[in-house]
């Protein structure tokens, strides 16, 4: 599939039950090791390291430039090879140079390609692949 050119941002990005989250951050500070983590609890690489964006009606597409398309590093292993997944709407970014300061933090929201997009702050948090696939199956917040 040919798509028209948009953005390409240093950044990776996994679906998750159809739904793309976007992973970003300076470099080193895990957004393969989250891509990695995503994909073996089942998501699959939607682009690692560079990913294209471009808006589409209401929400962000993103893709993988074609010559990384289905490969992903692993410091340490090299490029794994894995089975891409198409170009995928993105549903919420993560910003891994950020920690989330509370507990219960309130809605947060980022633009990107001027769409309005859930924004989680993930940066130290050892749980976050496992909380972003239950985030991403619901679409839904619990408060307090």
């Amino acid at each position: 599939m040919t798509l028209a050119p948009g953005l390409t941002l240093h950044a990776s990005a996994v679906a998750v039950s159809g739904r793309g989250v976007l992973l970003r951050g300076a470099a080193g500070t895990g957004k393969s090791t989250l891509a990695l983590a995503l994909i073996a609890r089942g998501g699959r690489l939607i682009a690692d390291d560079r990913t294209c964006l471009a808006r589409r009606g209401e929400g962000v597409l993103a893709w993988a430039p074609a010559p990384i398309l289905g490969l992903i590093e692993a410091r340490g292993i090299g490029l794994i090879e894995t089975e891409p997944a198409p170009p995928t709407v993105i549903a919420a970014v993560v910003d891994l140079d950020e920690a989330e300061p509370h507990r219960l933090p309130p809605a947060r929201f980022c633009d990107l390609a001027g769409a309005s997009l859930p924004l989680v702050l993930g940066a130290g948090m050892p749980h976050l692949a496992d909380a972003l696939i239950l985030f991403l199956t619901s679409l839904r917040r619990i408060t307090a």
